[in-house]
């Protein structure tokens, strides 16, 4: 009996000996994220910099004419439009034929051209007559000079009713007492005030045509007084057409005014753009965004970068594969594909910037 007892004393403590030794199954840890080579070729990473706070300035603006290659055309003489070539929008050459105008004063001109080269061949000939004798002993030197002078006298009111010819557009067609109107510049027509068999008078004063080389234009914003601080020249400028809300122009601001309009109380800057597609037309309405880049320095990150979660921002720092972690950020403002910050970064770091919102969750899961 005591022989039975103490064998089933041993099958106890054994039993309870395996049972304190018997372990429960282990739980399985979370798995830390880490970035595959597929997802690593699937983002972008760009770097966390130290930069000028740039400030943009939005205004209303319209395009204008640039007055250095503007040209108008005035008649050089009263008279009727013969011919009047070219509609508004033509492009010209310099030199092409633009009016045909009867002139009563050319024609007059070239009467008095007329008698001033008849008084040169009378005082040509009367010159050779007395030189002949002058040297023949028979005419005295005295008489010589008078007629060398009379014949200089007649060449040079030749050459004066000439040079009136030319100034007034003479030798293109001289019948009927007509001169032509001729483009002085590559250009447009710009404008155009005459019509075939339109009367010019002496006292209109009005130009017939204005040509421009649209090339190159000016663009002139409106700066109301509390953003006057915010205009220096030199500034760059970034233009977009109403017309064309999908292109962009850069430029800088070259010029300001030094008055206030009197009505609109706003002051007008220029800008200087160039035109070679010919997209931008005279009157046209554009957006002018003028960027200050000569404030404060501060963090700045690309804005692709960012996360918004519940009212906050956030961006993932990459230092490599394997360490990953979001952080925090306080921004300052956004200004186009940057965005300034206030804390949460250091230049020098890694952001990921594209399919950042999968790792964001990733990370935050973890």
């Amino acid at each position: 009996m005591k022989l039975k007892q103490i064998i089933m004393t041993a099958l106890m403590g054994c039993s309870l000996f395996a049972s304190c030794e018997r372990k429960e199954p282990a739980v399985e840890a979370n798995k830390k994220f880490v970035l595959s080579d597929t997802m690593r070729n699937m983002v972008q990473i760009d770097t966390v910099k130290d930069c000028n706070v740039d400030d943009e300035l939005s205004l209303s603006g319209v395009v204008a004419f640039n007055d250095n290659n503007v040209v108008k055309i005035f008649p050089r003489s009263s008279g009727q439009v013969i011919e009047a070539r070219g509609s508004l929008g033509d492009k010209v050459s310099r030199g092409q034929v633009l009016a045909v105008i009867h002139s009563a004063d050319v024609a007059g001109n070239y009467n008095d051209l007329a008698s001033a080269t008849a008084d040169v061949s009378i005082a040509k000939r009367h010159m050779d007559n007395v030189g002949s004798l002058y040297k023949s002993g028979i005419s005295s030197e005295k008489e010589f000079n008078e007629a060398k002078q009379n014949y200089d006298k007649a060449v040079a009111a030749r050459n004066k009713v000439q040079s009136v010819i030319n100034i007034n557009g003479g030798g293109k067609s001289s019948e009927g007492g007509q001169y032509v109107v001729t483009a002085p510049i590559d250009g447009y027509i710009v404008e155009k005030k005459v019509t075939t068999g339109a009367f010019i008078r002496p006292d209109m004063g009005d130009n017939l045509f204005t040509i421009s080389d649209l090339k190159n234009i000016w663009v002139y914003a409106s700066v109301y007084e509390a953003d006057i601080p915010k205009i220096h020249e030199g500034y760059e400028v970034k233009v977009v057409p109403i017309s064309y809300p999908d292109k962009t122009f850069t430029g800088k601001i070259d010029k300001i005014s030094q008055v206030l309009d009197p009505q609109s109380k706003v002051m007008k800057v220029r800008i200087n753009l160039d035109n070679k597609d010919m997209l931008l037309k005279p009157d046209m309405f554009a957006k002018v965004v003028v960027s200050n880049k000569e404030g404060s320095n501060a963090i700045c990150i690309p804005t692709a970068a960012l996360v918004s979660q519940e009212g906050k921002n956030y961006v993932v720092v990459y230092s490599s594969a394997e360490d990953m972690r979001i952080a925090e950020v306080e921004i300052i403002k956004t200004v186009g594909e940057r965005t300034f910050v206030r804390t949460g970064l250091k230049p020098g770091q890694l952001l990921i910037t594209k399919n950042q919102l999968f790792i964001f969750n990733q990370l935050l899961n973890e």
